[in-house]
């Protein structure tokens, strides 16, 4: 059964308020906590469990990998990419803006000089994340505008690559 832009635009208004009642009632609702737990397995590949949901994750053979799977910066763009949609979704609803469909297209730039310690003064990591979001339904370009707004202000995983986020690494071994 497929559903209208209003049954969704509903159902997503419904998860705003309750979220936010919630969270008015108690500020520890507001607390989420999200987990991942993998291990390698053939050549680069990596086996990883989210929550209910197996993901695998491989490499190219040109790092050593068969492909059989995205690799790990293609799943930070896929994260962003997903993350992005469903920000354009909820915050659509909770401001009352229409929209009938969003598309999302990410690419990035990798130099992986500094990935294989070539050049230290390469960074690791992307250079460069472009995103082009398209917005289709009956608003404004000015709607549009202040959802995209509203979007960049508050999207988990670009906030995530826009700012440094703490992060601990523990080492077993044995």
């Amino acid at each position: 059964m497929t559903s209208t832009r209003s049954d969704r635009d509903t159902a997503l208004s419904a998860i705003v308020d309750a979220t936010e009642r919630a969270i008015a009632e108690d500020a520890e609702n507001a607390n989420a906590f999200f987990r991942a737990v993998g291990a390698g397995s053939d050549g680069v590949r990596t086996q990883i469990r989210v929550g209910r949901h197996d993901v695998v994750v491989d490499e190219p053979p040109a790092l050593g990998g068969e492909d059989a799977a995205p690799n790990p910066v293609e799943v930070a763009l896929a994260s962003l990419l997903s993350c992005q949609v469903v920000t354009y979704r909820f915050w659509a609803a909770k401001l009352g803006i229409p929209v009938d469909d969003v598309t999302v297209e990410v690419d990035g730039d990798l130099d992986l000089r500094g990935f294989f310690g070539i050049d230290d003064a390469v960074r690791p990591g992307f250079t460069g994340i472009r995103l082009a979001v398209n917005l289709s339904g009956p608003a404004t370009d000015a709607d549009y505008q202040r959802l995209k707004d509203a979007v960049d202000e508050h999207c988990p995983v670009l906030d995530l690559l826009r700012n440094p986020t703490p992060v601990t690494t523990r080492l077993a071994t044995g």
